[in-house]
C-alpha cells in the first residue's frame, strides 16, 4: 500500500469525527442564531422584557449591554471556524453566570436551559481545541 492509498482510505475514527463535526456545526449555527436574534439583540435594543430582567437582577442596565455585546460577539465568532472554540469556551462562562442568576435571582427552573447550552458549548470547545491552541499560539508570536 502506498502512502497515497493509505491516506485516501479514512479510518472509522476520522469518519466519526466528520459526522460529529457536522452535528456540532448544526448546533453552532442554531446557538449562534439564538444568541444573536433571541437573546443578544433584544438586550442591545432595550426590549422591555430584557430591561425588566436586568432590573430584577439589580446590577443596572449597563450589565444588560455588556451581556448583549458578549452574546452577539459570541454568536458571530461561533460561526467562524478559527474562533469557534474560543467563543464556545467564553460562552461557557456566560452560561455559568446565567445558571447562577436563574437559580439565585430569577427562576431556578429556567437554569436548565443555560446549563444545557453550556454542555453543548463544552462539546464545541473540545472539538475545536486544536484550532483554539493554534489561534492562541499565533497570538504569542
Amino acid at each position: 500500500m502506498t502512502a497515497q492509498t493509505a491516506h485516501a482510505a479514512p479510518s472509522t475514527t476520522h469518519a466519526g469525527h466528520g459526522t460529529r463535526r457536522k452535528v456540532l456545526w448544526g448546533a453552532q449555527i442554531l446557538l449562534a442564531a439564538f444568541l444573536l436574534i433571541a437573546s443578544g439583540l433584544p438586550k442591545l435594543v432595550g426590549q422591555a422584557d430584557a430591561v425588566e430582567t436586568f432590573e430584577l437582577i439589580g446590577w443596572g442596565q449597563w450589565f444588560r449591554y455588556v451581556t448583549g455585546v458578549i452574546e452577539v460577539t459570541g454568536a458571530i465568532a461561533l460561526v467562524i471556524p478559527r474562533l469557534a472554540g474560543l467563543a464556545a469556551t467564553a460562552l461557557i462562562g456566560l452560561m455559568a453566570g446565567a445558571v447562577l442568576t436563574q437559580i439565585l435571582v430569577i427562576e431556578p427552573a429556567w437554569s436548565a436551559l443555560p446549563a444545557a447550552f453550556a454542555v453543548v458549548f463544552a462539546a464545541i470547545a473540545y472539538d475545536r481545541r486544536a484550532e483554539t491552541r493554534e489561534l492562541l499560539r499565533s497570538l504569542k508570536r
